[in-house]
């Protein structure tokens, strides 16, 4: 295996990688275990930079080493996207990264909204972190006259009482959450009349499914940061 830089870097555009515009290898007719679900974006973000890189075969070892997952766990994991894997050869990257990139939903180009133009909202836009995933940021919406009317990169933030006619109007497959826990009440039944097929919610309470009559995913970055202090007193405890 050749490499040229650090693997993890991602390019601007995914379609600017061939392997995007190719059929994946046929799927097996199975269930994938929510627990290698959990690590796919894993190998998919590692792909990447292989394929950017100009990197096209990889051993399991190699890849192990290159996403922290054990040999064996890989390639058990990649039993489930086809045989990608030859003896002597390795893993064709290119087909792997196709397959993985299928499975997901990065070639289907769906659609969302930002709710929220507060700091983070506005990161997450100015960040291309959704493009280079395979969603597209139609609009942004918020609920504060102040923040109504200006513009985020090449979005004009609209009145989020405008959103429902919008969905309406737009196909519109998600929802990044970006608002203060006290909005909640009041957004909820927008958001379930919006049919949203997935909300991306990093709003201080956390949502169920029900809530949001979608798809939900909770992020708390706080909840990390905890972990990483926790792991610091251990060792310091230790230490003592």
């Amino acid at each position: 295996m050749r490499k040229k830089q650090n693997v993890q870097e991602e390019p601007d555009d995914i379609y600017s990688i061939p392997a995007i515009a190719d059929r994946a290898v046929s799927q097996p007719e199975c269930v994938i275990p929510e627990a290698v679900v959990k690590r796919l974006p894993r190998y998919f973000r590692c792909l990447r930079g292989l394929l950017n890189n100009d990197v096209m075969k990889i051993s399991s070892s190699e890849l192990s080493d290159l996403t922290g997952v054990n040999a064996a766990q890989l390639r058990q994991d990649l039993k489930y996207f086809g045989g990608l894997g030859q003896r002597g050869y390795g893993y064709n990257v290119k087909k792997l990264y196709t397959s993985i990139s299928e499975q997901l939903g990065v070639t289907k180009k769906y659609t969302a909204v930002l709710i929220g133009a507060g700091n983070l909202g506005r990161a997450i836009i100015n960040s291309r972190l959704c493009e280079q995933r395979g969603v597209w940021i139609k609009a942004v919406f918020d609920g504060s006259p102040s923040v109504i009317g200006k513009e985020i990169g090449d979005r004009k933030v609209s009145d989020v009482a405008e959103l429902r006619r919008f969905c309406r109007e737009n196909k519109t497959d998600i929802a990044v959450l970006c608002i203060p826990a006290d909005a909640k009440s009041e957004l909820l039944g927008i958001i379930k009349d919006c049919g949203f097929k997935g909300v991306w919610n990093f709003s201080p309470c956390e949502l169920d499914d029900c809530d949001a009559g979608a798809k939900v995913e909770n992020i708390c970055t706080g909840d990390s940061l905890s972990a990483l202090l926790y792991r610091m007193c251990e060792d310091e405890r230790e230490k003592e």
